[in-house]
């Protein structure tokens, strides 16, 4: 037979494993989400890259890759900046958890959510005027 103490021991010892397993798959979804960044970036920068040798190769005059490369880098940047801040808010919230102090995240997720949306319609803005001026 178990003493009520001992059942809640047992509640509030499963309830805070659960807590530190969700804050680890939360950090693994920053990192896959950075890496992604990351490969979209290098694809970014290759690809003008691969463009420019094939004009090379064809004959046609070398033209300088535009903002592609910078975009691809900036890309790049970006997601090693968020696996970065996932490691931050995965050990900050890892203590409070430990503290009992933990407070969802704000002001974070709204930065992510608008620099995404800011990167993504620069991409597409990007991609109409490449667009028109080719085409």
């Amino acid at each position: 037979m178990t003493l009520p103490s001992e059942t809640r021991l047992a509640e509030n010892n499963s309830n805070r494993a659960r807590d530190h397993l969700a804050n680890e798959r939360t950090f693994l979804a920053w990192v896959r989400t950075g890496a992604a960044i990351v490969v979209f970036g290098f694809a970014i920068g290759r690809f003008s890259i691969a463009l420019r040798q094939l004009s090379s190769l064809e004959g046609h005059p070398v033209h300088r890759a535009g903002i592609s490369v910078w975009m691809g880098a900036a890309s790049i940047v970006l997601g090693v900046l968020l696996v970065v801040a996932g490691l931050i808010r995965y050990r900050k919230t890892r203590i409070r958890l430990d503290e009992g102090t933990f407070e969802p995240a704000g002001f974070v997720l709204d930065l992510v959510t608008a620099l995404t949306v800011l990167f993504g319609v620069v991409l597409a803005g990007y991609l109409i005027y490449i667009e028109r001026s080719v085409g």
